[in-house]
């Protein structure tokens, strides 16, 4: 399984330091994977209630293999149109998981119904795809000039665009703090290699391939891995908003 925590290891921080959960708040967590943000949260919550919501059965089981804490739920469900009660939360929390909606106003506003009055939501996005090397340089040496057909990733990195669907959706005091830091891919080629392999967007674009492309793009995959290998891991500079509305 792809190391998603580690990936994010030098995100994380920054994201849980902006979510801000206190003691005694009650915490929705969407996409929640395999739960480390939910367990962040839930340690900064005390006995808080917390709630971690994703549509993958197979990370939600992960989440619920490291998890002990007993204020600790997983829901299976789709956050976009689940009735989670109104009011039932004080804080809406996202890394990477509110991208991909398919009405992002009609989502946004169902999780706005599941907030407090003057609750806030704390979503990581990823900005542009320009902005971010890792999304550029990783489908260039498999598919060359292969047309990337899928944006979702990249949906919410214009502060305009979001501002507008958050508005729309009843949200106010919307606001952006650049996140400029490295991803982690694994602690050598072999392990990043492996890990991009398991990614939705390198296989399709190596699946278009005839074999000998094929062939040929993993190995120079394997040489551009090699290229960003740091000695401290194979590192990619990404570029994400910590998007915060009431």
């Amino acid at each position: 399984m792809f190391d998603y925590d580690g990936e994010m290891r030098f995100l994380q921080g920054r994201f849980r330091a902006a979510c801000g959960v206190r003691a005694g708040d009650r915490v929705l967590d969407v996409g929640c994977g395999g739960g480390q943000t939910t367990r962040e949260a839930a340690a900064d919550a005390g006995r808080g209630r917390v709630v971690g919501v994703d549509v993958s059965e197979r990370m939600l089981e992960d989440a619920r293999r490291r998890t002990a804490e007993a204020h600790v739920s997983y829901l299976l469900a789709d956050a976009a149109t689940y009735d989670f009660g109104a009011a039932a939360f004080d804080v809406c929390i996202s890394r990477f998981g509110v991208m991909f909606f398919d009405d992002p106003v009609g989502a946004f506003a169902n999780l706005r119904r599941a907030l407090r009055p003057g609750g806030r939501l704390v979503a990581m996005v990823w900005q542009a795809r320009a902005e971010n090397e890792w999304a550029q340089v990783i489908p260039a040496t498999i598919g060359g000039d292969a047309e990337v057909r899928d944006e979702s990733p990249f949906s919410l990195g214009d502060p305009d665009v979001v501002r507008g669907i958050l508005g729309s959706a009843g949200f106010g005091d919307v606001t952006f703090a650049a996140v400029r830091e490295r991803l982690y891919y694994g602690p050598d080629v072999e392990t990043a290699y492996e890990n991009v392999l398991q990614l939705r967007e390198p296989l399709a674009l190596l699946a278009e391939l005839a074999p000998a492309d094929a062939e040929r793009a993993r190995a120079d995959l394997r040489a551009m891995l090699a290229a960003h290998d740091s000695g401290d891991g194979v590192l990619f500079d990404s570029a994400a908003w910590i998007v915060t509305a009431e």
